[in-house]
């Protein structure tokens, strides 16, 4: 049963989302100049508290660096909010001849934040959901409640005062997993925007709403021959360290081209790294990963001499980032995982191909569909890479931190980065306002349809069928049956004439007869009624599963099962990984 606080949360998510639901109401109602200037002033008031929300959030979570943290909300209240500006989102945004299109908000956003980005990720996301005319409930991590609710106060005070309807923005004070659950699956929720760890995206998918969640990255930046070593590395490390490698685009393993590993190895030591030696790397790799297989939050957005200290090991001071080279990839290579700390995972291959696939293999284990890196000066290599490996960003020659966000490329501007099919998720793209539209599209006629006309253009376009071919014509006299007999019979008499006597041939012996146990078998078997086979069942008395995800696995790993699969059974990348590496599945 619920406890006291978790009912209080439920409570608290009902009351936030019924205002949000009837405040826009009012905001749907409002026009493009109106919408525009509250996200100016949510803008503007943001971008006054940048420092001190981004030292909240430190203070209170433990993550990251302030500084960083202040960029990450500068970055949300600037760069974000003046590339969606002159974004139209309201009424009819696109007009062609044929086709009208118009901006339908969805209603109330359900908007669940991470404890490692909570700031930053909170202004984002009120920002894009008040720009697409949406109200927004904010669910914040337990951990950063507080920094997250701050900067809502800041943002939404703002946006009230330029005319925003009181209640279109809110924020839970009382955070639990049964309140967020609540929130989601609430009746007039319309939409949710999920960013954290995979079991609560997974709970956001099942919620029965639509809903834009975004899974771990766990980013291989591959260094190829061609590149400038001396640039590559510093950007390396410039998404690496940046507030201590808390947003999960940041970099988590170098895998290096043979021919210029050891300049690679040279630079990243002049430049603060510092290589672990194979029982430091062993030391570490306690720390970080759990007896369960699971990260340590406590490593989480803390600085290399912190881990160095938690780890036992000595290093030099001023070491910016901790590096160790790992025989592999997977649950028994414990740096191979995302570490959201200035950790990174080296390895050496050799060419393009060699370097796809151990980044596909990087990927696979914990990162599908997020970001990768290269660093090239050859774009063919670079477009062979980007072929080959299954992430929606591949950002070239920059810190895969800043590229995958749109802070050093082209992309879409975003907190929050969709994984695709490959990890899970719904979309692929950097989620921005155009994700919480619907988009109706009135569209005018640009062909007649004329009865007639149809059934002229059907005639003409299929093949006449070919003509029948011609019956035979019956030649000369009908014979009856009496006269086909007799011609039969003249025949084989003739052709016995002409042939050989037949030699006598000796019949060939009874079969013997099978002993009488055999006999009575197969009269019982006989008597027997048929039993008739399912397709579905195996051999073993067991029928497989359609669907399998990570808890599945966990459980059946706890109850010391195994789970029964055929190769229709849909089973996510996590659940695969847990699954085969402790053998808990089984076929016919």
């Amino acid at each position: 049963m619920p406890g006291d606080r978790d009912l209080e949360s439920i409570q608290q998510a009902r009351d936030l989302v019924a205002a949000a639901h009837e405040a826009q109401k009012k905001l749907a109602t409002f026009p493009q100049e109106k919408i525009d200037a509250i996200c100016e002033a949510m803008s503007q008031a943001a971008l006054l508290d940048v420092l001190r929300l981004g030292e909240l959030a430190v203070q209170e979570t433990g993550f990251g660096i302030a500084a960083d943290k202040a960029i990450k909300n500068l970055f949300v209240a600037r760069d974000v909010h003046n590339y969606f500006r002159s974004l139209k989102t309201v009424g009819i945004i696109r007009e062609m001849n044929s086709i009208i299109e118009i901006a339908s908000p969805r209603g109330v956003v359900a908007a669940i934040i991470p404890s490692t980005n909570p700031t930053s990720t909170a202004i984002f996301k009120c920002l894009i959901a008040i720009k697409s005319g949406n109200s927004v409930v904010l669910s914040p991590h337990p951990s950063a409640t507080n920094c997250i609710n701050e900067t809502v106060r800041v943002v939404r005070e703002a946006a009230e005062a330029a005319g925003l309807p009181r209640g279109a923005i809110g924020c839970m004070s009382v955070a639990t997993l049964e309140g967020t659950q609540e929130l989601m699956k609430h009746k007039l929720t319309a939409v949710i925007l999920a960013t954290g760890g995979i079991g609560l995206v997974r709970a956001a998918y099942s919620s029965g709403k639509p809903a834009f969640g975004v899974g771990p990255g766990n980013v291989p930046a591959f260094v190829e021959r061609t590149a400038d070593v001396k640039k590559a590395v510093r950007d390396i490390l410039t998404g690496k360290c940046f507030d201590n490698g808390t947003i999960c685009s940041s970099e988590q393993a170098i895998v290096a081209d043979a021919p210029i590993d050891k300049a690679i190895r040279r630079e990243l030591e002049e430049q603060g790294a510092y290589f672990l030696t194979s029982d430091q790397a062993e030391k570490l790799g306690r720390v970080v990963v759990t007896p369960a297989g699971s990260l340590n939050p406590k490593i989480v957005g803390k600085s290399a001499a912190r881990l160095a200290e938690m780890a036992g090991i000595s290093i030099p001071p001023g070491v910016r980032a901790l590096v160790a080279e790992v025989a592999g990839v997977g649950r028994e290579y414990p740096l191979s995982i995302e570490k959201l700390s200035p950790i990174l995972a080296y390895y050496v291959v050799n060419g393009v191909e060699e370097g796809s696939k151990l980044c596909y293999d990087i990927l696979r284990y914990g990162g599908m569909g997020h970001t990768a890196s290269i660093h090239s000066r050859n774009r063919d290599a670079v477009r062979q890479f980007g072929l080959m490996i299954p992430a929606s960003r591949v950002v070239v020659n920059t810190p895969s931190t800043h590229g995958a966000i749109g802070f050093s490329t082209d992309l879409p501007p975003s907190m929050t980065l969709g994984c695709g099919s490959w990890g899970g998720n719904v979309t692929s793209d950097n989620i921005s306002p155009i994700h919480l539209m619907d988009i109706k599209r009135v569209a005018f006629e640009t062909r007649e349809v004329i009865p007639e006309a149809v059934q002229a253009l059907v005639a003409s376009s299929v093949s006449p069928l070919p003509p029948p071919p011609p019956q035979p014509q019956p030649m000369g006299p009908r014979l009856d049956r009496e006269s086909i007999a007799a011609l039969v019979d003249k025949f084989l008499a003739e052709r016995a004439k002409s042939s050989p006597p037949a030699q006598p041939v000796a019949p060939l012996p009874p079969p013997p007869l099978p002993p009488p146990q055999v006999i009575e078998a197969r009269q019982e078997k006989a008597a027997e009624p048929p039993k008739s086979a399912s397709p579905a069942t195996m051999a073993n008395g067991h029928r497989p599963v359609d669907f399998v995800c990570e808890e599945d696995v966990r459980q059946a790993i706890a109850r010391g099962e195994k789970i029964y699969i055929n190769s229709k059974t849909i089973i996510t990348p996590a659940a695969r990984d847990i699954g085969e590496k402790s053998e808990v599945f089984a076929r016919p």
